[in-house]
């Protein structure tokens, strides 16, 4: 049986933290859910979730 142990864990912690938190603000700059961020943990799920983003009417976009 495999352990990750307890760098494994921390790594992991620091991987989850730094792809969630930036997608996380984006999320709620645009008006919706920042929950949506956790999107991205899920493989081939975040490119659908990244291209919705990328390619939406932003909230500045709206503003004359």
């Amino acid at each position: 049986m495999n352990n990750i142990g307890l760098p494994g864990l921390i790594l992991i912690l620091v991987y989850v933290a730094v792809l969630v938190i930036p997608f996380w603000k984006l999320w709620k700059r645009t008006g919706h859910s920042p929950w949506l961020s956790l999107l991205m943990l899920v493989p081939l799920v975040n490119f659908i979730s990244l291209y919705v983003l990328a390619f939406k009417a932003w909230p500045t976009e709206n503003k004359g």
